[in-house]
């Protein structure tokens, strides 16, 4: 996956792609073409110009990225059964080196990663697989995925013909390989894995690293291949990609996008639903309108394989997310929300279309098209062959105007910017821009994090706050003394997001400033990501860079007295770079600090003597571990202190009642990490977007999207919830551990329950009405179709009201619909009939629920809101 920095260059050549397939050693020779057999003990995966060939059967897939570092253990079978149901045949996911090798050879498992786990979840479902293996990731996970370790072995320099850089990413993919091979999770052995990735996205960045980059993409590919796994191997966004690996697509569209050579089919790695968020960024969406006309035309030009990236975006909990500044929520706008929720109708729609290309893959994948001109933009692409099978597609490429189209002597109605298919070649089954699905009204219930202990008289609220309070500065021993700066990152090599940096300065009690009670200003330079200012120990500022520009500069008034000043400035990454050419020498900290205002002029600190501490007492002393908590360093307290900077807190929870997803609520806090049972929940910072910038009330889905196009949340945290999951709870006795970096009010921190409510839908009379679950293998007749509208409320939960019903011209959006001129008044009487009380209800448009011969001359449509509980 891209970071925004390098978003511009990448969307340039959205068609430049490319992927390797591995051709076991002990097959063909590397120079295969055309099918490529692979040794097989389970199952043969073989492919050709159109797709892939698995036992014999050419397969047209659909695959989702759900990563397992991401979410929990106690939630991958839900996601991935959700995914199933969804129409997805394939997970994808990384392998996250910096996630299983925290140090040389000290391998790790367990947890959020135990890949073994995940995989064999997958197979159970009876998916496959595509494994992303990298081991390089990017993904807006910190460092890219590979271990900062590896940056100070000597010699070594990333992603190039570097010797010290190849052994350790052979040997790490080596143990990868061989630990799927031992659990025989690849599709040769019976397992689930049909793909295997080796790098990702080099080709963006080759060129930087010259004829090294060269020779090591080579190496990287042949690597690959000798590790005899028995599937194709791919390399994404790799334009030179050598014989035989596969090059495949990362884009927001596909559709023309071409192999590098004509005898390989046609994969689209990473097709992006959404987009990832940055703190004190706006909340970037992409409509399922569009996401749905960037799927059809890449089946429709002959696509076969293509991912959604990401399916489920997850949570980057603890010190995982990159950037910097990635949020700690990976939600991504993806049809399974970070909680692990369907995202209505984002998800529905999406369901459908899967469904109705299904129905087309017999078509698709055994003949070429007959590509038709309907229009200056706007075409259909035919698949038929003497059979009698026959699928269409119609687009309108057209991104401001609706068409009527001729097609074998029918008229069609094409709206802007959308694809109609026909996999009859006769029938309009689905139009990707009419969501006929529902959408699901989603909130955050605000919930007390005090347990309520019972009294013979009235119930007692019990919770009780312990506080720890760090200094500012160097605690405990100096680490060291330097004249001058240090980089950040080569000082903490990761291991927290904190450096003390601490020197003095002394006043002469005759500085103007002094006699006249103002105030010196302090200049601070730094290559990022944030800082904080401490003078004798009272917060003075604070400044950080942004997801475009990390490095950044301030000046702030400073409070000084008379004699020796303490000056501290608390440097901190906040997630370290994930992309781009030699981005492991891109450094962190202060680079120039200046006082102003004295009499002898600028008084520069740069060069002066820095004293040094690594991290934070509190993390020294692991008192967020759920297994050292400290009491004796503990101070309780019945009102814990409010607005104070570096500060500790500490509380025992109950678990939220209920089993909806759970978040914290961080809205009145500052900025700093959180815990609970001694599991990373992850950064918070409630960091404000800015109001100045543009934001949308409904987005337009027509034209080409972009991370910029349909942003909302201008002037709001770009961040207020904090996943919790609800595995990591224990019935009662929970320790939430809270470190604030500026100053928050703990006593205004909640849980949320992320709580469906309701649900709307709004789906107009010409709506393709096809049942797709009866269409599988059946006729498809236009007479016995109608369009039909349905609602469902979670599983344990029913349609308790009608909140609004109109069948006729009612305008609106979900949450404030309105009636037309045009309205039939048993509307409402109608939908509490047929759907109060039940969990699911299907409103068929007919003469037998509504007046069809109201306003004649009039599309009619059908608006329902309901309320879940």
């Amino acid at each position: 996956m891209k970071t925004m920095s390098h978003f511009s260059s990448n969307f340039l050549f959205v068609f430049l792609v490319s992927t390797a397939i591995c051709i076991t050693a002990m097959s063909l020779s590397l120079a295969a073409v055309n099918a490529a057999n692979i040794t097989i003990n389970g199952n043969i995966v073989t492919y050709d110009r159109r797709s892939l060939i698995i036992n014999g059967q050419r397969k047209l897939l659909i695959s989702a990225s759900i990563h397992y570092p991401r979410s929990v253990p106690a939630m991958w079978p839900g996601l991935v059964q959700l995914a199933k149901e969804g129409g997805v045949d394939v997970i994808e996911t990384y392998v996250f080196w910096n996630g299983h090798e925290l140090s040389p050879d000290n391998y790790y498992f367990g947890g959020r990663y135990d890949l073994v786990k995940f995989c064999k979840i997958v197979q159970q479902a009876g998916m496959h697989m595509i494994l992303r293996i990298g081991p390089f990731v990017a993904a807006e996970w910190n460092y890219g995925g590979l271990p900062v370790w590896l940056h100070y072995v000597p010699g070594t320099t990333f992603r190039t013909d570097s010797e010290p850089f190849k052994h350790y990413m052979q040997k790490f993919m080596t143990y990868i390989v061989n630990l799927m091979k031992q659990e025989r999770l690849f599709a040769s052995q019976g397992g689930p894995i049909i793909l295997a990735q080796v790098e990702n996205e080099y080709g963006n960045y080759e060129t930087a690293y010259g004829e090294g980059g060269k020779r090591y993409a080579f190496w990287a590919a042949r690597m690959a291949l000798s590790q005899d796994t028995g599937v194709p191997w791919i390399m994404c966004q790799q334009y030179d990609a050598p014989d035989p690996v596969i090059d495949t697509c990362n884009s927001f569209y596909c559709d023309q996008f071409k192999p590098i050579s004509p005898n390989k089919p046609k994969i689209w790695t990473e097709n992006w639903p959404g987009w990832f968020k940055t703190f004190g960024a706006r909340d970037p969406h992409r409509p399922p309108e569009d996401v749905a006309y960037s799927v059809a035309p890449f089946f429709q030009k002959g696509g076969s394989v293509m991912n959604y990236y990401m399916y489920h975006g997850g949570t980057n909990f603890g010190r995982t997310a990159g950037g910097p500044f990635i949020t700690t929520s990976y939600d991504y706008d993806a049809p399974i929300d970070e909680y692990g929720l369907a995202r209505f109708p984002k998800w529905g729609h999406l369901k459908e279309l899967h469904k109705v290309i299904k129905l087309c893959e017999h078509a698709l994948l055994n003949n070429d098209p007959t590509l038709l001109s309907l229009g200056s933009l706007q075409e259909a692409d035919v698949y038929e062959d003497a059979s009698g099978a026959c699928a269409a597609f119609l687009s309108n490429m057209d991104d401001k105007d609706d068409k009527v189209v001729q097609f074998r002597n029918i008229s069609y109605q094409l709206p802007a910017w959308s694809v109609s298919i026909l996999p009859d070649c006769k029938n309009v089954v689905f139009n990707t821009a009419k969501v006929g699905c529902q959408t699901s009204i989603v909130n955050m219930e605000p919930l007390d994090l005090h347990p309520t202990v019972r009294s013979p008289k009235r119930d007692i609220k019990a919770l009780q706050w312990e506080v720890f309070k760090e200094t500012a500065g160097v605690w405990g021993v100096t680490d060291f003394t330097k004249n001058g700066f240090v980089d950040h990152i080569n000082t903490t090599k990761d291991t927290t997001d904190y450096l003390w940096y601490t020197t003095s300065i002394f006043v002469n009690d005759e500085e103007e400033f002094l006699q006249n009670r103002s105030s010196a200003m302090l200049f601070v330079e730094s290559k990022g990501h944030a800082m904080h200012v401490f003078i004798n120990h009272v917060l003075q500022a604070s400044a950080s860079g942004n997801g475009t520009v990390p490095h950044f500069k301030f000046g702030t008034p400073i409070v000084l007295k008379a004699g020796k000043n303490d000056i501290a400035l608390l440097s901190m990454t906040v997630g370290l770079q994930t992309a781009g050419s030699f981005y492991e020498w891109i450094g962190a900290g202060p680079t120039s600090v200046k006082v102003e205002g004295f009499k002898s002029g600028i008084v520069d600190l740069s060069a002066s003597t820095w004293t040094y501490k690594v991290g934070l007492h509190g993390e020294y002393l692991r008192i967020h571990e759920s297994g050292g908590l400290n009491n004796k360093i503990w101070a309780l307290t019945s009102e814990p202190p409010k607005q104070k900077p570096l500060t500790w807190y500490k509380a025992v929870v109950d678990a939220p009642p209920g089993d909806e997803p759970v978040a914290l609520d961080m809205i009145h806090m500052g900025k700093g990490l959180a815990w609970l049972n001694g599991q990373e929940i992850g950064r918070y910072w409630p960091r404000k977007s800015s109001k100045l910038e543009k934001c949308i009330t409904q987005c337009d889905y027509r034209g080409k999207f972009n991370p910029d196009k349909c942003d909302t949340g201008c002037g709001e945290p770009t961040q207020r919830w904090y996943h919790v999951p609800r595995s990591w709870f224990k019935p009662s006795g929970n320790i939430l551990v809270i470190f604030e970096e500026t100053g928050g009010d703990p006593s205004q921190i909640r849980f949320s329950r992320r709580k469906v409510s309701g649900a709307c839908g709004h789906l107009s009379e010409d709506h393709p009405s096809f049942d797709v679950e009866y269409l599988q293998g059946s006729e498809i007749k236009n007479d016995e179709n109608r369009a039909t509208l349905r609602l469902k409320c979670p599983t344990n939960t029913h349609i308790s009201a009608v909140k609004f019903a109109s069948f006729g011209n009612p305008t609106g959006t979900c949450g404030s619909y309105m009636q037309g001129d045009c309205h039939d008044p048993n509307s409402a009487a109608l939908v509490e009939k047929v759907c109060l009380n039940q969990n699911e209800c299907a409103l068929e448009m007919s003469s037998g629920n509504f007046n069809m011969q109201l306003c004649p001359s009039t599309v009619k449509k059908l608006a329902v809101e309901v309320n879940c509980s």
